[in-house]
């Protein structure tokens, strides 16, 4: 499992965030796309009586392609003029903010437009997430946070509770857990999900149709000024969630779900790699979008951990995500050993078929 942040400075940091971030909701009609030094950035206006107060933020990765979404801008196109002629790129973003205008959220942080929403997205932020969940981890016996990590897409806690423990094979022994993940910029729900640690390699795999899901979807915000503040997410139906998480994190350590995903690992262990390994490597790099420096590195464990079997193949996967750069990415190759171990016979075939 790779390694994010200590629990102290995640919590550090999401409370510096919490401190520092401000959300607004506004027409179209108010914002602008602004050039700075050959850099696009984001004019929120406010008007007061006769004056006009202007707020500039840059914007991320994640706003500029929510922006091109939103106003249906071809993503190659944007691309290409962000990089070689930002002023058409303004020029474009502004006509089109004026003659489609809706009302949006835009969420900033540390000077940044980081997200570019739908009015209607429900607030759900790390830090009360955090301040949920992690008092029932501390409930649990002998439970820890082996690895957690913000990014600017995702905050992510992944607890093993050593509790419940079984072996796949003979000195292969796993654990249970679970991942509690969310985004606060649109790019995916509120979730628990299991999550199964191995031992000996300290590889972590999310079981990722099994867990529980929220999603950032309610009622259009309708605050008064453009700016919306903290105490607006704490109405009572927020409340109510943050309690079904609470019991959901409670629950996610389940013995049934363990079993049947142990199962299905003791399953993968009878079936062999009768092909060509560096074939077998390649078919799954292509069905599953692995890049070909990813590609390498499952080849270079699958071939050093000796077990040439579908269970080797998925833990060479989710050991292959130590090594990728991204958390985020790192967090969805483990996912995508689990989707490995769930191939149908047939698919199973055709991955292994013989040289």
């Amino acid at each position: 499992m790779k390694a994010g942040k200590t629990l102290q400075e995640l919590a550090a940091e999401l409370e510096r965030q919490n401190n520092e971030k401000r959300d607004f909701v506004l027409e179209t009609s108010n914002l602008r796309m602004a050039i700075e030094d050959g850099t696009p950035n984001l004019d929120i206006i406010r008007a007061t009586g006769e004056h006009t107060n202007i707020d500039r933020f840059s914007l991320n990765d994640i706003a500029h392609r929510q922006v091109g979404t939103h106003l249906g801008i071809p993503a190659k196109y944007y691309d290409r003029m962000r990089a070689e002629y930002p002023d058409l790129l303004a020029a474009n973003v502004n006509v089109w903010l004026q003659r489609q205008p809706t009302r949006r959220m835009v969420r900033t942080l540390d000077g940044t437009a980081r997200a570019f929403l739908s009015d209607r997205y429900r607030r759900i932020d790390n830090y009360e997430i955090a301040m949920a969940v992690l008092p029932i981890i501390g409930e649990m016996s002998g439970a820890r946070v082996e690895s957690c990590e913000l990014t600017e897409n995702r905050m992510y806690l992944k607890v093993v509770n050593p509790r419940l423990q079984a072996d796949v094979k003979p000195g292969d022994t796993v654990q249970a857990g679970i991942l509690i993940s969310n985004s606060e910029v649109g790019h995916g729900a509120v979730s628990v999900q299991p999550l199964v640690y191995r031992l000996v390699c300290s590889n972590g795999m999310v079981v990722n149709d099994l867990g529980q899901r929220r999603y950032h979807v309610g009622r259009a915000n309708q605050a008064e000024d453009l700016e919306l503040y903290r105490d607006e997410t704490l109405a009572a139906d927020d409340k109510a969630f943050m309690m079904k998480v609470q019991d959901t994190v409670r629950a996610a350590v389940d013995e049934t779900k363990f079993k049947l995903v142990v199962d299905r690992m003791r399953e993968a262990t009878e079936a062999e790699i009768t092909g060509r390994v560096q074939d077998v490597v390649e078919l799954s790099a292509a069905k599953w979008n692995l890049n070909q420096n990813e590609a390498d590195n499952v080849l270079q464990h699958l071939i050093k951990g000796g077990d040439l079997t579908l269970f080797g193949l998925s833990s060479a996967v989710t050991r292959a995500a130590q090594d990728v750069e991204s958390y985020d990415r790192s967090t969805e190759m483990e996912a995508l050993g689990w989707n490995i171990l769930n191939v149908s016979r047939h698919e199973w075939e055709e991955l292994n078929a013989p040289a």
